[in-house]
């Protein structure tokens, strides 16, 4: 079994679940986060922003520095993973910065409360 874990575009999140779900890969679980990547950001502006020059201030603008995104985690059976991570890319890729990271991880174990079953049973399967 495997956690996929994607960053994505906030907007990007309907679509994303539309595709999983006619990917055969329904559940997944889906929370607000911040963050950024590399950017494009001249930290020469940045460093005299904080030292609080006005030009540079007024340079940076009201952007936030970190972006609203939605942070998604889906566990799979082993067989599944390459599905859900090509299902999750095809949805977001706009050849942009900032189309997000899928992180893939080991899970040791899995059980369903409501059964009691465990492992592969235990997760909802195509």
């Amino acid at each position: 079994m495997k956690e996929v874990m994607a960053i994505i575009r906030i907007n990007m999140i309907n679509k994303t679940k539309k595709a999983l779900a006619d990917a055969g890969i329904p559940s997944f679980m889906a929370r607000e986060c911040l963050g950024r990547g590399k950017g494009v950001v001249d930290f020469s502006v940045l460093r005299g922003a904080e030292k609080g020059y006005e030009e540079a201030i007024s340079q940076l603008g009201q952007t936030q520095r970190l972006i609203p995104k939605r942070w998604l985690t889906i566990v799979v059976p082993d067989k599944l993973v390459r599905r859900t991570v090509e299902t999750i890319i095809s949805a977001n890729q706009t050849g942009k910065a900032g189309d997000g990271k899928i992180f893939v991880l080991p899970i040791a174990e899995v059980y369903r409360v409501r059964t009691g079953e465990a492992g592969d049973r235990a997760l909802d399967e195509a």
